[in-house]
Formats: C-alpha cells, sequence, structure tokens
C-alpha cells in the first residue's frame, strides 16, 4: 500500500453529502456502455482508515486527473521536457460538498469520482477541497482547520500503472484516508488537517474481517506482519470489522480490550492477493 502526504486549500461554498455506502464486491460497469472512443473510464472510491472521533467531516469540491497521452513518454515532472501537448487534465465527475469519512470504514466505500478521460496513463490526481471541514468528538464539534501556508490542493503523484485495469477502456482505484495520521491537535485545543491517504487496488491486495465480542470491552482490532505492515480498525456497534488494502502475506490480528477483559491474539492468517479471509468469532473474556 502506497502512502501519500497531502497538502495545500480555497474557500468553498460547502453541501452536506448523503453518501452511498458501497460494498467492495459491487460491479459498477454492467449497467454502462463502454467508453467513447479514444477514451478511458475511470473510477475512484474513497474509503477510511479510523480514527477515535464520532465523526470528521470533509469538504470536497473537485477531482482532476492528468494523463499523459503520449506513448512511451518518459517525463517524471514539471518542466522536465516540452512534451506539455501530451499532458492533459480533465475533470472527474463529483458530488461536491461535505463526506463523513468515517462513515466509510470496516470495509465500506463509496464511488465518489468517476468520468471519461483520454487514453494514457494516470500520472496526477488533483483533489481540491474548501473550509467547510470539521470533526465532531464526545458528542462536541470542532473546526477542522487547513495549515495555513496551504491552500487545500491535494496532489498525489503515480507511475501510470497503479491503476487497475478491470475491464476494456476502464480502470480504478481506491483512496484510502488515513484519518488518524491526518488530524493534528495542537495546544491551543484547536485541531488542523493535513491529510494522509493510501491507495490500492482490490486485485492486489486482500482483506481479512471478523467479529468480536463484548463491545462493552471496547476492542481495538490490530493486523500486522513480520514485515512491519500493521492497519487498524475500530468494530462497528456490532462488533464486525474489516481491514483491506493487505500485502499478501502472514498476518496476526491483537485484540487491544479495555474495562478488565483480557488482550487476544489471531496467529497466522495466510492472506493472498484478491481475497477476504472471514475469522471466526473473537469473544473476549475477563
Amino acid at each position: 500500500m502506497q502512502t501519500t502526504n497531502l497538502f495545500k486549500g480555497m474557500a468553498a461554498a460547502a453541501i452536506t453529502i448523503a453518501v452511498a455506502l458501497i460494498a467492495c464486491s459491487k460491479n459498477e460497469s454492467s449497467q454502462q456502455n463502454l467508453p467513447p472512443a479514444g477514451k478511458q473510464a475511470v473510477s475512484l472510491y474513497l474509503t477510511d482508515d479510523p480514527g477515535f472521533f464520532d465523526n470528521v467531516y470533509v469538504d470536497i469540491q473537485s477531482v482532476q486527473v492528468l494523463v499523459d497521452t503520449c506513448s512511451n513518454s518518459q517525463w517524471n515532472d514539471w518542466g522536465n521536457d516540452n512534451r506539455d501537448s501530451c499532458r492533459v487534465w480533465d475533470d472527474l465527475q463529483i458530488r461536491a460538498g461535505v463526506y463523513d469519512i468515517l462513515s466509510l470504514r470496516n470495509g465500506l466505500d463509496t464511488l465518489f469520482a468517476q468520468g471519461n478521460v483520454p487514453k494514457g496513463k494516470i500520472k496526477y490526481i488533483k483533489i481540491q477541497l474548501g473550509t467547510q471541514n470539521s470533526l465532531v468528538k464526545d458528542s462536541v464539534t470542532y473546526p477542522l482547520h487547513l495549515p495555513a501556508a496551504f491552500n487545500g490542493t491535494i496532489l498525489l503523484k503515480f507511475r501510470g500503472d497503479e491503476f487497475e485495469q478491470f475491464e476494456s477502456g476502464r480502470c480504478r482505484l481506491w483512496l484510502d484516508f488515513d484519518i488518524a495520521r491526518s488530524i493534528i491537535k495542537v495546544r491551543d485545543g484547536m485541531f488542523y488537517l493535513n491529510p494522509v491517504l493510501h491507495w490500492f487496488i482490490a486485485k492486489t491486495t486482500g482483506s481479512i474481517q471478523g467479529k468480536v465480542s463484548p463491545m462493552s470491552a471496547f476492542p481495538v482490532i490490530t493486523v500486522y506482519n513480520n514485515n512491519g505492515d500493521t492497519s487498524y480498525a475500530l468494530p462497528n456497534p456490532g462488533g464486525e470489522f474489516k481491514v483491506r488494502a493487505l500485502t499478501a502475506g502472514i498476518y496476526n490480528v491483537f485484540v487491544n480490550a479495555s474495562n478488565g477483559y483480557a488482550d487476544t491474539t489471531v496467529s497466522n492468517i495466510t492472506l493472498s492477493p484478491g481475497k477476504n479471509v472471514k475469522l471466526d468469532k473473537i469473544q473476549l473474556h475477563k
């Protein structure tokens, strides 16, 4: 899983979006026509790594991609050559407004940007944030500020082969908003948004899901392997959890319990690309 620190802000009116939650097993192309000649259909999904907040509202105003339309192009960044005609920025369709990022955890995601863009390698994704960002912690709402030196532009750079080509002329990518690493609380009690995103595709990564009980133990799930890869989950009110974007390998699931309950570990879970492992129910004991 790749990680990108995000930066930069811009004022915009916010519209609260009721995000439609979509399971990762969906096939969004089955009812759609093929893209026009010379175009490719791009789909971006948004999901979340958890954080210890009630809600995190992020104002997303626009999404663009930069496509390298020239074959065998070797440019790496701005100003490296004179191939400007090969570089095409194109807008993706989104529902601009405020997204409750924490509603997209434990295996849930939403198709938040899509469109037909010129054929070629996608080298950048640019996400423009607005200013109507906030969070709720312990039922109290706080403004979520952007750093003063940034302009709210999230810029993700790619080699050009990261997207999953799942059908002819169609590609997709998942963006995982890492809330725990994206929000900074400073000494004056203010919260700042310095977004961190991970990207992944479902075909080359796996997932682990399960259910833990009782929720009165306030369990926190840690999934890790011997290579130092670590992911986290906070179970939903029913105790279900799911961790995605895991590379193939052998994993352990550690449940950190509170309120007098003992911690527990499920060990030696074998995970293959594109597969989901469902664990037996984890029952915690005092």
